[in-house]
């Protein structure tokens, strides 16, 4: 009898990853494994010989079409996480225009598909030499403040808002040229008292899962504010089946905008993902208009994936069951002990950032508004 087996893998692009990452997608992978009738298997091994199926937890959305081929993933249905054709679609670059329409771009790039996301993200250039750099930041600067922000970046970090021309000529002069030539840079319209607000929709085997939410900030041990984790709205069902749920103007407006920068992946065709999750911020302009719009995707584990597999396990277990409330919780330093009911995915030291807890809960959801 043959055995279908859940498998980690570290992609190349991936490099270093935190104890606590690691840890986080052991877990992730072995609770998949129990939903869908899988054996873990720990760590994919090239040089074995798997029997039965595999399905793949990837630490990071996967790059090549043909590389993603060749280990036996031709579809969603064999990864959670997703396969994009070019490196620049793992970044933040994807989201936002060139400044300019002449000059290299990265491999693959289309213009495509800014222009038509562009009344569903914020304001906002992706640049490629200081030039650039300089000329985007001036036109972002005459509407309000902006924000620098790494295209590889996670959780906020690494990013610097800029207020005026000499702080924007005081920050270009910090970038390494051949980098920004080489990886990008995203300038971004800075808004204030903001609201982040996740949107996504999952598919492991014959269970589909979408939700909304919000995300909460906290504080790393530098002092910097950080994800602190996700309180999710989880509904049975797809994007479209979460539309029709009873929102308010500002999650439906969160869920629209998410929906029209995921349908308008359609411009790469060869891509394909079982996680599509999407930042959507919603906050002030510098002349008080509220303005929302989406920040980055993921189609990989992220801050919410504990959350959705708990909300999954939920539909697994019941049929019946429609909508689930479902939370992560990051909190760096020490804490109270997670709730009883909480499931950890990890509490402890880890070498970089210190102590840190990281769980999920999950309950019944009797208000969809």
């Amino acid at each position: 009898m043959t055995q279908d087996v859940v498998v980690e893998f570290s992609p190349q692009q991936a490099g270093f990853t935190d104890a606590h990452e690691r840890v986080t997608r052991t877990e992730i992978a072995k609770r998949l494994a129990a939903l869908m009738g899988f054996a873990y298997a720990g760590e994919y091994d090239p040089s074995a010989i798997y029997p039965g199926r595999v399905y793949f937890v990837p630490s990071d959305t996967l790059l090549g079409i043909e590389h993603a081929a060749r280990l036996g993933i031709r579809a969603e249905h064999h990864l959670f996480g997703g396969v994009v054709p070019y490196p620049f679609m793992l970044t933040k670059l994807i989201t936002h225009p060139r400044i300019e329409t002449q000059g290299p771009v990265p491999m693959g790039w289309s213009d495509r598909f800014p222009d038509q996301v562009r009344d569903y993200v914020l304001w906002g250039y992706s640049v490629f030499t200081p030039e650039q750099a300089r000329a985007a930041g001036q036109r972002l600067l005459e509407h309000g403040p902006m924000r620098l922000k790494p295209v590889r970046a996670t959780a906020g970090r690494g990013q610097t808002v800029v207020s005026d021309v000499p702080a924007l000529n005081e920050a270009i002069a910090a970038l390494d040229p051949s980098e920004l030539a080489e990886g990008g840079l995203v300038l971004e319209q800075n808004l204030t008292d903001v609201v982040t607000c996740s949107v996504g929709q999952v598919r492991v085997a014959d269970l589909t899962a979408a939700y909304y939410g919000t995300q909460r900030l906290t504080t790393d041990p530098a002092g910097n504010e950080v994800y602190g984790g996700s309180d999710l709205v989880v509904v049975r069902g797809d994007f479209a089946t979460l539309s029709q749920l009873p929102l308010s103007k500002s999650v439906r407006i969160a869920v629209e905008r998410a929906r029209a920068y995921d349908a308008a992946t359609s411009v790469f065709p060869e891509m394909f993902a079982s996680r599509r999750n999407y930042d959507v911020a919603q906050g002030l302009d510098l002349q008080g208009r509220w303005r929302s719009g989406v920040l980055e995707q993921s189609w990989r584990i992220g801050g919410a994936t504990g959350a959705e597999i708990a909300a999954l396990e939920v539909f697994r277990a019941d049929p019946s069951v429609q909508t689930v409330r479902a939370s992560t919780v990051e909190i760096y330093g020490r804490s109270d002990p997670p709730p009883e009911d909480a499931t950890v995915y990890f509490h402890g030291f880890d070498e970089r950032i210190g102590l840190l807890t990281k769980y999920t809960v999950v309950g019944v959801h009797d208000d969809a508004r």
